[in-house]
C-alpha cells in the first residue's frame, strides 16, 4: 500500500465512520477537497478571512521591509538590492516574465580553495538532502576559490501580504545564516584560532 493510499484511509477514518459516508476511495476531488477543508477546520479552528490582500512583490516592498527591521541595504550598479546581513552579503532578485519569482540568494564571507572543493560539496549535498531551506551550491571563481551560495526562491505568482513577505526574506536571510554558521563552524577562520 503506497503513502497515498495510506493517507487516503487515515483521512477516511478521521472524518467519520465508514457507515455515514462513502469511502475515500469513492469521492471525487471536489468532496475529498471538502473533507479535508473540514478535517483542517477541526483541527485547527475555523479559517479567518485575512485583513490584507495580496500584492505583487516590487524592489520597493522589499527596501521598505528592510527598512522597517532597521536593516541597511543597497543597490549595485545593475539595480540590483542587496544588503548584509550578520556580516554576510544577500541579494533579493525577483526572476520571471512579471517578476513573481522571489529568490533570497546569500554568499558566505569568506571562500574555500580549490583543494576542499569535493569536501565542500559534500557539505552542501548533506545539507541539502537535510533541509528543505536554503538550497546550498558552490561557485569556482576564475581564480580557483570557491564560494559558498545559499538560496532561497518561492513563487509568488499571486503575490503576498506584508506578512508573508516579511515571513519569506525572513526566511532566506535567517536559513542562509544557518548553512553559513555551519560552514564557519566546519572552517574556523585561522585568524580567530589561537596558535
Amino acid at each position: 500500500m503506497g503513502v497515498f493510499d495510506r493517507g487516503r484511509r487515515w483521512l477516511g477514518r478521521r472524518t467519520a465512520p465508514a457507515a455515514e459516508v462513502p469511502p475515500v476511495e469513492d469521492l471525487t476531488d471536489a468532496e475529498l477537497q471538502d473533507r479535508v477543508a473540514a478535517l483542517l477546520a477541526a483541527e485547527l479552528g475555523p479559517a479567518e478571512p485575512g485583513e490584507e490582500h495580496p500584492t505583487s512583490v516590487t524592489p520597493a516592498r522589499i527596501a521598505a521591509w528592510m527598512t522597517d527591521h532597521d536593516f541597511s541595504y543597497f543597490v549595485d550598479n545593475d539595480g540590483d538590492l542587496g544588503g548584509l546581513w550578520r556580516g554576510r552579503l544577500f541579494y533579493f532578485f525577483l526572476f520571471g516574465e512579471r517578476s513573481e519569482i522571489l529568490q533570497v540568494r546569500g554568499q558566505w564571507h569568506r571562500e574555500a580553495s580549490i583543494e576542499r572543493l569535493e569536501e565542500v560539496l559534500d557539505l552542501c549535498n548533506e545539507w541539502n538532502a537535510e533541509r528543505i531551506w536554503p538550497k546550498a551550491y558552490v561557485r569556482v571563481r576564475d581564480n580557483g576559490r570557491v564560494h559558498v551560495v545559499s538560496e532561497v526562491a518561492v513563487d509568488l505568482e499571486h503575490g503576498a501580504t506584508d506578512a508573508q513577505l516579511g515571513q519569506l526574506l525572513y526566511c532566506g536571510l535567517s536559513t542562509g545564516s544557518m548553512l553559513f554558521d555551519a560552514l564557519d563552524e566546519r572552517y574556523p577562520d585561522p585568524a580567530g584560532v589561537a596558535p
